[in-house]
């Protein structure tokens, strides 16, 4: 399996997954006060949502790069 192939192919699976999740979300460490020796650290969930049109062209550039890789 070629290199390109295998781009290919992972595109569509992060096509994949953006359409069926929508989204992920993360957790972020920040520092909300800091006085001398303490530190009061805050965790702030954070939602990152992944557009439609960027799934289904994820989807679309994979099939593209497996059908146009294979070609010579």
């Amino acid at each position: 399996m070629t290199p390109i192939k295998i781009v290919g192919i992972i595109l569509i699976a992060l096509g994949a997954l953006a359409l069926v999740y929508g989204g992920f979300s993360y957790t972020k460490d920040t520092t909300a006060v800091k006085l001398g020796p303490i530190e009061l650290t805050v965790k702030e969930k954070e939602t990152v949502n992944v557009p439609l049109w960027l799934g289904i062209g994820a989807i679309v550039a994979g099939a593209l790069v497996l059908v146009m890789g294979g070609r010579k």
